[in-house]
């Protein structure tokens, strides 16, 4: 019985460390371009002989979103919009930011993010699990990395628009907005009013807000 108890323990430990370090998945061949007219749920992949260069090419972000209402834009790119992304562990997104506009604090909780300024001047920055900001101003050229599950933000500091590339090593890093998640969500309300120290016409403004 101990012998059964000792052998419970390390294939529970092994079970959580694998957990702990998993990321996407190998790709079992060399690329799996979908077929979602035969499943919504689980994506046959395309007969190797009906797969086309342009399953692998994407003109989506050729221009910029609309910014111009709140100030950020962002256009994602996964499989479900790119085919040819599929089971190869990446995504990316294009983000642009009008003068003063600002992409709130989130984070992506299955991805690190590297992020890439196309145009402009970008105040960038994550806060690590110590409550550490890594911050500064990232211009044209420049690259700022986030790591995976770390709230980050960014916002144009400068005088004219500003663009951003972000790529990330998952093919579905999932998208956790502060805001949104905080005073969007169903949160009872006295957590909210002595979390933030807030009265309820102040809750509900915010509440107001950013109800999606």
């Amino acid at each position: 019985m101990k012998k059964i108890s000792a052998w419970f323990r390390i294939i529970l430990l092994s079970i959580i460390i694998h957990s702990a370090s998993a990321s996407d998945s190998d790709p079992l061949q060399d690329y799996c371009v979908p077929r979602p007219d035969l499943s919504p749920i689980f994506l046959a992949c395309k007969n190797s002989s009906l797969v086309t260069v342009e399953d692998f090419v994407f003109s989506g972000i050729k221009s910029a979103g609309d910014s111009k209402k709140t100030g950020f834009s962002s256009i994602p790119v996964s499989a479900a919009v790119f085919p040819g992304l599929n089971t190869l562990g990446v995504s990316f997104v294009r983000a642009d930011f009008e003068v003063g506009g600002v992409n709130v604090p989130h984070y992506h909780p299955r991805a690190t993010e590297v992020a890439f300024v196309v145009e402009g001047k970008i105040y960038s920055g994550f806060v690590d699990s110590k409550n550490r900001v890594f911050a500064k101003v990232l211009e044209k050229g420049d690259v700022m990395v986030f790591p995976r599950g770390l709230l980050h933000f960014q916002m144009n500091v400068g005088n004219s628009k500003a663009s951003i590339i972000g790529s990330f090593n998952s093919q579905n890093p999932g998208l956790v907005k502060i805001p949104s998640a905080v005073f969007g969500s169903g949160i009872m309300e006295g957590v909210l009013e002595k979390g933030f120290g807030l009265n309820a016409k102040e809750l509900s403004k915010l509440r107001k807000k950013f109800s999606s």
